[in-house]
């Protein structure tokens, strides 16, 4: 099994609203601002999320903290968004983390400040 291809048409569908997003709004804004427009593009899109949900993070059976995926989309997929001129290896381990942190297997990286295009890295666990 290919385990880079998991969850494939929803994810197509994810990209499809963060394409609309930049389309839209290009690059220069803040976070915040792509944020608060890929919850309006999901939502116009049918496409089940939860934005900012605190998920417990456990340290040898015990809870040590809580962390906020930007997004959790059908019920498996963390989007992560970025707004900074490159996206650093850091942004990466930032996500496997949160992978590791949770049963989640897939997620996204965006940035929407990448130039020429919205940069969409896949991460799998």
């Amino acid at each position: 099994m290919n385990t880079d291809l998991i969850y494939e048409d929803e994810t197509y569908a994810i990209r499809g609203a963060i394409y609309e997003v930049y389309k839209s709004l290009g690059t220069g804004f803040l976070e915040e601002v792509y944020q608060n427009a890929l919850e309006e593009e999901l939502a116009l899109r049918h496409i089940p999320f939860v934005a900012k949900k605190a998920l417990k993070v456990r340290y040898k059976g015990r809870d040590c903290g809580l962390y906020e995926p930007d997004f959790i989309c059908f019920d498996k997929i963390i989007v992560e968004l970025k707004a900074v001129e490159t996206l650093h290896e850091k942004h990466s381990a930032q996500l496997m983390n949160y992978l590791k942190a949770t049963s989640f297997r897939l997620g996204l990286l965006v940035n929407f400040c990448a130039y020429p295009k919205v940069d969409i890295r896949r991460r799998v666990l």
